[in-house]
């Protein structure tokens, strides 16, 4: 039987010069679930970060935003994780991820963090590769000197309604993820990715 979750972490930087760029599609993920379930964030020091609380089938999950810079992520998510004690296997990290196109999510468990700063620095602070990981696609600007200044900067008005449509399929299998049923999930996003790709063609 898979662990079920218990951490659902979303990547971002704060503060509303970055509210709407790409590197924040992990925060508008967690913006969206906590809307979802009828609930807000509050601020927590101890925890550098923001969190929440959210029941579904009778358990109770943790919804937690750093309020470190992006590439400063693993300092609050190894203070969240060692104060409730969880193991990396219960922890879901959502991030943008730039090799996926805008519209494309997937998930995965473990790996290496394929050059995202935030993931990178939480594989450094906690000491394990074994997360689960939902990667929003953001698209990647074809140049890898222009990266830097993608991520931070604003998708198009196309590319944020595919991002949404993406976060929307996603919180539709929320509640399966939720208990741990990560290869179903898997299934069902790329399956979904693969009817689109055929009805496009």
């Amino acid at each position: 039987m898979p662990a079920s979750l218990k951490l659902i972490v979303g990547l971002g930087n704060p503060g509303p010069e970055h509210s709407e760029t790409r590197h924040n599609a992990g925060f508008w993920f967690l913006d969206r679930l906590a809307e979802k379930y009828g609930v807000t964030f509050t601020v927590d020091n101890r925890l550098f970060g923001l969190q929440a609380r959210i029941r579904d089938g009778g358990k109770d999950y943790r919804l937690f935003r750093p309020t470190t810079y992006m590439n400063d992520s693993g300092r609050a998510v190894q203070a969240v994780m060692n104060y409730f004690r969880l193991a990396p296997e219960e922890t879901l990290v959502v991030h943008d991820e730039i090799d996926l196109e805008p519209g494309t999510i997937r998930l995965k468990k473990g790996g290496g963090h394929a050059g995202h700063n935030g993931v990178r620095d939480i594989i450094s602070m906690i000491g394990s590769h074994d997360f689960i990981r939902l990667r929003i696609g953001v698209g990647h600007p074809g140049n890898k000197d222009k990266v830097v200044g993608s991520v931070l900067g604003r998708p198009s008005r196309v590319e944020k309604k595919l991002i949404d449509e993406a976060i929307d399929k996603a919180l539709k299998l929320m509640p399966m993820l939720l208990e741990g049923e990560i290869e179903n999930v898997m299934t069902q996003l790329h399956s979904s990715e693969k009817q689109k790709e055929e009805s496009e063609k």
